[in-house]
């Protein structure tokens, strides 16, 4: 049992408010001091992982039980790193014109798989952000790749990766998924 100093209750919310909560509720903590977040959204297990290692805090771990997903993360620091976000973005309608030209481009969908199964990119690979260390290897690093996520957010830290891995064209697609008004791919019978 981990003691915790606060609770944070996130169930419910979708990309990115849990990791946006999450993140308010550390900068009321004292240095040491542990948060519980409870989510609902299977991308949290990613997302809050990931912010917390971008920013320097120490995430202790996970726990699923009957669809609610607890985090634990420990704040190091009174000063957290600058949050860096990835300097190589473009928009919705530049990945458009691009696939409208362009047929050797690998587009990642770092959406969780429920998520790309309801709708994604024609062409786009599924490669949730907590799967995407060990799917990368099979990836062209020197192909042009176009990271895209539901807002944003996760597809920040996927590209941010991707280009620490040695991905020499990355691009973070903003706004994503949310405000897609591309084709779309279903991969479910509906």
């Amino acid at each position: 049992m981990i003691q915790t100093d606060r609770k944070l209750d996130a169930k419910g919310l979708a990309c990115p408010m849990p990791v946006v909560k999450t993140k308010k509720a550390m900068q009321q903590l004292a240095p040491g001091h542990v948060l519980e977040v409870q989510a609902t959204d299977k991308g949290s297990i990613a997302d809050i992982k990931a912010w917390a290692q971008s920013v320097g805090h120490q995430y202790i771990g996970v726990h699923e039980e009957e669809g609610v997903i607890t985090h634990y993360l420990r704040k190091t620091s009174s000063e957290e790193t600058e949050e860096k976000r990835f300097p190589h973005v473009v928009s919705n309608e530049e990945l458009q014109a691009v696939l409208a030209v362009e047929e050797d481009v690998q587009i990642l969908d770092v959406r969780e798989s429920a998520e790309y199964a309801f709708g994604h990119i024609p062409g786009a690979l599924s490669a949730p952000l907590g799967a995407l260390e060990e799917l990368m290897r099979g990836l062209d690093q020197d192909a042009s790749t176009y990271v895209i996520c539901r807002t944003g957010n996760r597809s920040d830290m996927a590209a941010q990766k991707l280009a620490d891995a040695g991905f020499s064209n990355v691009k973070n697609v903003v706004p994503g998924m949310s405000g897609w008004n591309g084709s779309i791919e279903k991969s479910r019978n509906e």
